[in-house]
């Protein structure tokens, strides 16, 4: 299920709060989604994509001893960059995606499994392991839907 990235930038209006993105796998897919929508430049205040494993550390704040033990993909990961996201990008909520995309597996980590991550304006943060199917470019979109559909899942709280 595709979420609706209008109904994420709709709720994120009414609460008068912001969104960043720190993406690996997804390559900017989850911000361009979110900046598709009119009214999106009220509450998305930008994306990094930090591809390059050592560019988790350097522009998010990834602790570069875990990166170093673990690899890029990793539950771990994924939740520091969604708190890099919020702190690079002065932004209520940090979204972030990490994980194989293929052709061949990366980290010890399979084709398919991907992490995303949601940190919250209260400081908590919520990480989700997904273990998709397909070729690259449905891996992509799958993790892309599953980072929206955490967001939207926890803004919902916030009624």
């Amino acid at each position: 299920m595709t979420v609706s990235s209008a109904g994420v930038v709709a709720r994120l209006v009414e609460l008068g709060q912001t969104v960043g993105c720190a993406e690996s796998l997804t390559g900017g897919l989850v911000v361009a989604r979110l900046v598709d929508t009119p009214g999106a430049s009220a509450v998305v205040r930008g994306g990094v994509v930090a591809y390059a494993t050592p560019l988790k550390a350097i522009l998010l704040g990834v602790d570069a001893d875990l990166l170093a033990s673990r690899g890029a993909v990793d539950r771990d990961v994924a939740g520091q960059m969604a708190v890099g996201a919020q702190r690079a990008l002065e932004a209520d909520w940090g979204v972030a995606t990490t994980g194989v995309a293929g052709p061949e597996p990366q980290d010890g980590m399979p084709v398919g499994c991907v992490f995303v991550a949601v940190a919250e304006p209260g400081g908590s943060v919520v990480v989700e392991r997904h273990d998709l199917t397909g070729g690259r470019p449905e891996i992509r979109a799958a993790a892309v839907d599953a980072a929206l559909e955490l967001l939207a899942r926890r803004l919902e709280p916030a009624l």
